[in-house]
């Protein structure tokens, strides 16, 4: 998962230095999804299988696109938070509590996307995710907490609109999948879906 993790930040590093040369080649009123950009997101998120536990998603995104005809090309770092959690009662003995919830989320990652008007593209994602796990177990007076990192990668797709001026909205899913708990100590297979919107400036 390191080695993915370190191929997928040089890929990252090499688009994100290449990409300001791509985007000399057209006219920045030609090409409306070229530069910098941020935005807030926030929607819904499932955490697990058919018994998983659903939730909010929130967070901001921050991005570089470069525009090449039709083609859009770009790299993206993300931090969320949710409020999915899962609480469970009696577990080890009774009365006990026994709760697992969604920390912070971090992403990074590249886009590809195509332009299908002058204001509207449709595009492909793909890249690396380090989703934080808390748990928390109550038995009378007794709490114990923990803090677990789980490592995966994560793919989506999504449509997005131009508006007035640099502004932008767009639309998004995602799935993720965990692999590694504990830095690579523990293997898991973690699934989480995700159905968002988001609001952006482009500069």
């Amino acid at each position: 998962m390191r080695k993915f993790a370190l191929s997928a930040a040089t890929g990252v590093l090499a688009l994100g230095l290449a990409a300001p040369a791509f985007a000399q080649d057209v006219p920045v009123e030609a090409a409306p999804f070229t530069g910098p950009r941020v935005e807030a997101i926030a929607g819904y998120d499932h955490l697990g299988g058919e018994n998983g536990s659903d939730g909010v998603v929130y967070g901001g995104q921050i991005g570089y696109d470069a525009q090449v005809g039709g083609v859009i090309l770009g790299v993206e770092g993300e931090l969320t938070g949710a409020t999915t959690k899962s609480d469970d009662a009696n577990v080890l003995a009774a009365g006990d509590r026994f709760r697992v919830k969604a920390g912070r989320d971090l992403y990074a990652g590249a886009r590809l996307g195509y332009a299908i008007s002058p204001v509207a593209m449709i595009y492909a994602k793909a890249g690396y995710t380090n989703a934080q796990i808390e748990s928390r177990y109550t038995a009378g007076v007794v709490t114990i907490r923990d803090k677990e990192d789980a490592e995966g990668y994560r793919l989506g797709a999504g449509l997005e609109y131009k508006m007035s001026g640099n502004a932008y909205v767009k639309a998004e899913y995602r799935y993720s999948n965990y692999n590694n708990l504990d830095g690579g100590d523990v293997d898991i297979d973690l699934d989480r879906h995700q159905v968002l919107a988001g609001v952006g400036v482009r500069f």
